[in-house]
């Protein structure tokens, strides 16, 4: 006599209950690593340039000031513009972390980073990038790349994050973009005016800075005019 068949949707069902505990493990494993990293930038951009390619240099030259400005970098750890920024930060001393993914045709960490982790789910990579970073720079770069820029603007247009910078680097390569969203988007009424100011462009290493920082004292003052503000009486 033949045993009873299992039934497959149990199977499923008993994997996706373990898989669970995977994910939250992985979420409990980023938390504690970043944690005290303090405040951050998150880099992003493609994997796929040389050490000699111009942005490349970018990347390296901006991290470096911010690091040297007391910002962690984050990235994915990386070849291209995450090494790159990986190896900026580390050039001024500070604190390089790389974010890996399990995929079957990418590489480990690159040797720049001095903090690395490895995730095998895209969302709760996602979660580390945007919840410990003040800021987000964008290079030039493909689908991933532009997953995590509409990703980052989509949370701030919906208020789920706090209104943080997002500089795209490189007018060339991303005025094609805002065309198209001006030309497109904008004019069917599929974003509104303000969208188009969620975010900043530019080829100046300097002003990216210069955004970031303004940004944080900002913050800075919110906080301490929340702390002044008299306390509302108990009901």
């Amino acid at each position: 006599m033949e045993p009873p068949r299992r039934d497959p949707m149990l199977d499923f069902a008993v994997r996706d209950t373990w898989r669970i505990f995977r994910i939250m493990g992985e979420f409990v494993e980023g938390f504690d690593a970043l944690a005290g990293i303090g405040r951050a930038v998150s880099v992003f951009g493609s994997a796929r340039i040389a050490r000699g390619d111009p942005s490349y240099r970018t990347a390296r030259s901006l991290s470096r000031k911010l690091a040297k400005r007391g910002y962690a970098i984050i990235t994915g750890g990386g070849p291209g513009i995450m090494e790159a920024a990986n190896r900026g930060a580390r050039d001024a001393g500070g604190v390089s972390v790389g974010c890996n993914i399990e995929l079957p045709f990418e590489q480990g960490l690159n040797e720049f980073v001095t903090l690395g982790m490895e995730f095998r789910y895209f969302f709760v990579r996602k979660t580390m990038f945007v919840k410990y970073a003040e800021a987000f720079c964008i290079f030039p770069g493909g689908f991933g790349t532009l997953d995590e820029l509409f990703e980052a603007l989509t949370l701030i247009q919906t208020g789920k994050v706090q209104h943080f910078p997002v500089v795209l680097f490189g007018t060339d390569y991303w005025s094609g973009l805002l065309d198209w969203l001006k030309k497109t988007p904008l004019t069917e009424n599929k974003i509104s005016p303000e969208d188009l100011g969620l975010f900043t462009i530019t080829d100046d290493v300097d002003e990216a800075v210069s955004v970031i920082l303004a940004h944080h004292e900002m913050h800075l003052a919110e906080i301490d005019k929340q702390a002044a503000a008299p306390g509302r009486a108990m009901p």
